[in-house]
């Protein structure tokens, strides 16, 4: 069995074993990472072998700090970067690479729309119907999209969105409250089959799933990095977040949004926000504006999402795709039957 993990950040670990009798042996840890002492590797090897091929990741994880020698030292991985490789190995994962990825950047469509197409596009890539795929969303509607499991009466004050003519929708997965404006915001959804994370726990999957982004955009001059569990920031404040749930028909949803250029003081007149949730946007002024990728990189947004593509299709060698017409159907059909019902929006009142 053969196993890939590439640490956020870091450096590739790549492991082979075999499981004889419910346990790991023949156990092989490679990589680009930098490891001292030498000897240290052979003491990860061998404790890893042995080991019950049942063992989750933190009893893994244990067994290989409690073998290296002391003063060992790790760059670019970690006991635990060895533990979700030695998984994803178990699971037979795949990588980004086994998978003919396809990016759509098709038209701007209503934000319930957008919800209904995130569904139905995971959905079709679980039941084998549609390739992986990137897709970058347009808007022309503002709206405030909250959580799976937010409170609408907690989250937006009802007045002042009907005033600026602000949409409230609810999403399927979990996290907190997105303002959207046209030109506002990039947001981008990634469809992709469970196999691509197998053998990583979800706060693992996150940053995984989103190292590509953080590659581009250091490409444009941001320090861009991502704080766990969800959060894409850089030393000037944080720039966006992500939401992820995985469906049962085999495929995983991983969405974020980035700020591009927001109306802070409008924002905060429609979220009810609170001066922590503030100050963790990287608002130091609700009448500033929200825009560390326009400030940080000088580009338009068109030019941003170019060089997301860019960068996404030189990784994984994606091509250009779009979205069908059954699937743009099938989304409006959820948007009557679910996205669009105060059954949906206020299930959490």
């Amino acid at each position: 069995m053969h196993g890939e993990y590439k640490v956020p950040g870091g450096k590739l670990v790549v492991v082979d074993l075999e499981v004889v009798d419910g346990l790991i042996s023949g156990f092989r840890l490679a990589g680009d990472f930098f490891l001292e002492p030498d000897t240290a590797l052979e003491a990860i090897d061998a404790s890893v072998d042995g080991l019950p091929a049942e063992s989750d990741s933190k009893a893994i994880a244990a067994a290989v700090k409690a073998a290296l020698p002391e003063g060992a030292l790790l760059l670019g991985f970690s006991p635990e970067a060895v533990a979700v490789a030695v998984r994803r190995a178990l699971a037979r994962a795949t990588s980004w690479r086994d998978y003919d990825w396809q990016i759509v950047h098709a038209k701007a469509v209503s934000p319930q729309m957008h919800l209904a197409l995130d569904e139905v596009l995971t959905t079709e890539v679980g039941e084998g119907r549609r390739g992986p795929t990137l897709r970058i969303w347009e808007w022309e509607e503002p709206a405030v999209v909250i959580g799976s499991f937010q409170s609408v009466k907690n989250e937006v004050d009802p007045v002042n969105a009907e005033k600026y003519g602000v949409q409230v929708v609810r999403r399927i997965t979990g996290g907190g409250a997105m303002f959207m404006e046209a030109g506002s915001v990039v947001t981008y959804s990634i469809y992709a089959p469970a196999d691509l994370v197998q053998g990583m726990s979800f706060a693992d999957s996150y940053a995984f799933l989103d190292e590509w982004a953080i590659i581009a955009l250091k490409s444009l001059g941001i320090d861009a990095s991502y704080v766990p569990l969800n959060d894409i920031t850089s030393p000037k404040g944080k720039i966006g977040g992500a939401a992820q749930k995985r469906l049962g028909s085999g495929a995983v949803l991983h969405h974020v949004t980035m700020s591009y250029d927001m109306d802070g003081q409008k924002m905060t007149e429609v979220l009810r926000i609170g001066r922590e949730k503030i100050s963790d946007k990287g608002i130091t002024s609700a009448a500033k504006r929200v825009d560390p990728l326009r400030s940080q990189t000088g580009l338009t947004r068109a030019e941003i999402i170019e060089q997301l593509k860019l960068t996404f299709r030189n990784l994984y060698g994606a091509t250009d795709g779009d979205i069908t017409e059954a699937e743009y159907a099938e989304a409006e059909r959820l948007v009557a039957e679910k996205f669009a019902t105060d059954e949906w929006l206020y299930r959490v009142p």
